[in-house]
C-alpha cells in the first residue's frame, strides 16, 4: 500500500506511521495550552521528531467537542512560524490540520505537504482544489456534524457502513477535483459525533472502511471515551489504553497512527511490526 506525498511514495504495507499531534491552541481538551506559545511548540515538535514522529500534525484550532471556531487569521498567526521553524530543524513530513483553504494554502507555502481536514473538504469548497493544485497529500476525515455540535446526539443506522459510504462519496468528489488518488487517505474520525459504542464498532471493524486500497489513519490518542471505558478522569490513565489500541490497531491494519505521546506510541508500534514480521516468515 503506498501513499504519496510530496512527490514520494510510502510503502505502508509493513511499515506504520506516526503522526505527532503537535495542538498551538490555548483549549485543546489533551494539553490545556501546554504548547500554545510559539516557542514552546516548536521545542515539543522537535522532541516529536526526536521521538519516532515521521509526519507532524499542527494544528491551531481545537476541534475538541464544543470548541469555539477561530479566525483565519488567529489560525494562521498560531501554525505558520511553527511550521516555518520545523522545515527548517527536523526530517519528519509536516501536516497542517485545518478545514480552512486558505490556511492549508499559507502551511504547504511555509513547507507542509499534508492537509489534515476534519471535514474531509466539506467546509471549505476550495480545499480539494488546492490539494489538487499543489499536488499535496490529503487526509480525509469523518465527521457527523461540527465540532460544535458533534457529541449532542451522534445517531447512526450502521455506523461501519455509513462511514465507508463517506469514504467513497468523498473520494469520487476529490478525483473530481483533480486530487491524485494515491496522495488521498482517510480517517474515521474516533470521537468525532459518535458514541463510546460507534467507536467501538469502526475500530472492530477497521478493514471495512478501506476504500480503494487508500491508507487509514486512526487516532484514538487520549480520548474521553478511552477515559469511559476505564472509568478515570485523569487524563495521564489514558496513555496506556492509548499505547494498548496503537499496537492492536496496528495488527488490525491501521497504517497511520495519530498521537500525542510519540516515544511510547513509536515503541509500541515498532514491537508490534516485529511481531508481524516475525509471524508472516
Amino acid at each position: 500500500m503506498l501513499w504519496r506525498i510530496a512527490g514520494q511514495e510510502i510503502d505502508l504495507s509493513t511499515r506504520a506511521m506516526i503522526m505527532g499531534v503537535l495542538n498551538v491552541t490555548p483549549d485543546s481538551f489533551s494539553d490545556g495550552g501546554q504548547f500554545f506559545a510559539t516557542d514552546k511548540a516548536i521545542e515539543q515538535g522537535k522532541q516529536m521528531a526526536a521521538d519516532g514522529a515521521q509526519i507532524i500534525d499542527v494544528g491551531g484550532e481545537s476541534t475538541r467537542p464544543g470548541a469555539e471556531a477561530v479566525s483565519a487569521a488567529d489560525e494562521l498567526a498560531r501554525v505558520i512560524p511553527v511550521i516555518e521553524a520545523l522545515r527548517q530543524s527536523v526530517s519528519s513530513l509536516l501536516s497542517i490540520d485545518t478545514s480552512k483553504a486558505v490556511v492549508a494554502r499559507a502551511a504547504l507555502d511555509a513547507g507542509a505537504t499534508i492537509i489534515n481536514d476534519v471535514t474531509a473538504g466539506r467546509a471549505d469548497p476550495e480545499m480539494l482544489t488546492l490539494a489538487a493544485e499543489r499536488k499535496a497529500a490529503l487526509v480525509l476525515m469523518h465527521m457527523q456534524g461540527t465540532p460544535r455540535t458533534m457529541q449532542l446526539a451522534p445517531c447512526y443506522e450502521d455506523v461501519v457502513r455509513e462511514v465507508a459510504d463517506f469514504f467513497r462519496q468523498q473520494y469520487e468528489r476529490a478525483l473530481e477535483c483533480g486530487v491524485d488518488e494515491m496522495a488521498i487517505a482517510f480517517d474515521p474520525g474516533y470521537g468525532f459525533g459518535k458514541t463510546v459504542e460507534h467507536n467501538l464498532a469502526l475500530l472492530a471493524h477497521l478493514e471495512r472502511l478501506r476504500v480503494h486500497d487508500r491508507p487509514l489513519v486512526v487516532g484514538v490518542s487520549r480520548k474521553s471515551s478511552l477515559a469511559k471505558m476505564i472509568d478515570s478522569k485523569a487524563m495521564e490513565d489514558r496513555l496506556a489504553p492509548t499505547i494498548a489500541l496503537t499496537a492492536l490497531l496496528r495488527e488490525r491494519g491501521a497504517n497511520v497512527l495519530r498521537v500525542h505521546d510519540v516515544k511510547e506510541n513509536a515503541a509500541a508500534l515498532r514491537v508490534t511490526e516485529a511481531l508481524l514480521e516475525s509471524v508472516a516468515k
